[in-house]
């Protein structure tokens, strides 16, 4: 479990920001760590890195294929390598993620910046709404979308201390607090951020802020709604959601994402197993996305707050009584 509120400079930084200080402020801990980039590292956050630790910074080019098999080479011979890029360019690079790094068994954790609807104004070749679907789908591979800026610090730390291949989400624009100095953050569990009896609503990245603005939207209505913070998405919290399942009776599952393979296909493929409840799905329709503002378009394309909120209203419409 990581604890170090110490990581964090700004509640108000974006994910990439957060996620490169971090890893900055953690680097003389971890002194395998060495940082791949491919050209952009003023937009992954890692300049921070760059700036402290030249000589552990390695630029790639934009060549993200090589920059992955050249991680698990690096990885092969003890080191930690973090390869930092934009999520669509992760896709990019999936078959050598696959066999240089997670079928090789090689300590590499994949850091990816601008995923789904935040990347904005870029339009949508630029939004990655398949990035989750693909890692997680790749054997051995954790995947993971921090919430906010406390949740990223955290994570941060705690692929530096994990065994294992990682794919983790920052983010392009300026986050909304979801935590406070005394979370704590573990792999492969997930936590309650708002308590509610009548359905629950999980979440991950940034449609965890959004779930808790649904939930004070449904109040006004007279409907309890619980919100969790799924931020591993993969290994996914398997008892929290039956637990979750057991006591609300109906899920909504909010994603900046497809909802093809992403949060809400690991959330209906748990609860089929252990507690079937019904469940709507609050994600990109199986489409790409526009250029326009990220809160503009997450209104638009139907992830925002108000959004959650009526898929709320349409499964206790399902729910057994």
């Amino acid at each position: 479990m990581s604890e170090a509120p110490q990581l964090v400079t700004s509640n108000t930084d974006s994910l990439r920001e957060a996620f490169g200080k971090a890893l900055t402020r953690l680097a003389p801990d971890y002194p395998d760590v060495v940082v791949l980039d491919a050209d952009i590292a003023g937009g992954t956050g890692v300049h921070h890195f760059r700036k402290a630790f030249p000589k552990r910074f390695i630029q790639c080019g934009i060549a993200e294929q090589n920059m992955m098999a050249a991680a698990g080479g690096l990885a092969a011979v003890g080191m930690t390598p973090i390869v930092t890029t934009f999520a669509v360019f992760c896709l990019r690079a999936v078959e050598q993620a696959r066999l240089s790094i997670a079928y090789s068994r090689r300590n590499v954790k994949i850091v990816a910046s601008h995923p789904g609807l935040d990347v904005g104004p870029d339009g949508g070749s630029a939004q990655a709404l398949e990035d989750i679907a693909a890692f997680r789908a790749i054997p051995r591979m954790t995947v993971i979308s921090p919430a906010d800026p406390v949740e990223m610090a955290l994570a941060t730390k705690a692929i530096l201390d994990f065994n294992g291949p990682v794919y983790m989400r920052t983010g392009r624009s300026a986050s909304t607090t979801v935590f406070g100095p005394d979370h704590t953050f573990e792999i492969g569990k997930g936590c309650v951020v708002r308590p509610g009896r009548d359905l629950s609503i999980i979440a991950c990245g940034v449609e965890v802020a959004r779930a808790v603005e649904a939930a004070k939207l449904l109040d006004a209505k007279g409907i309890s709604a619980r919100v969790i913070n799924m931020a591993t998405i993969k290994p996914i919290d398997g008892a929290l959601l039956a637990q979750a399942a057991a006591e609300t009776g109906a899920f909504v599952t909010a994603e900046d994402h497809n909802i093809h393979g992403g949060l809400g296909s690991a959330v209906a493929e748990s609860v089929a197993g252990s507690h079937p409840v019904p469940i709507e799905f609050v994600g990109l329709k199986d489409r790409f996305g526009e250029s326009g503002e990220p809160d503009e378009l997450a209104e638009h394309l139907g992830i925002g707050a108000g959004a959650i909120a009526a898929a709320a209203e349409r499964v206790l419409k399902r729910k057994k009584k």
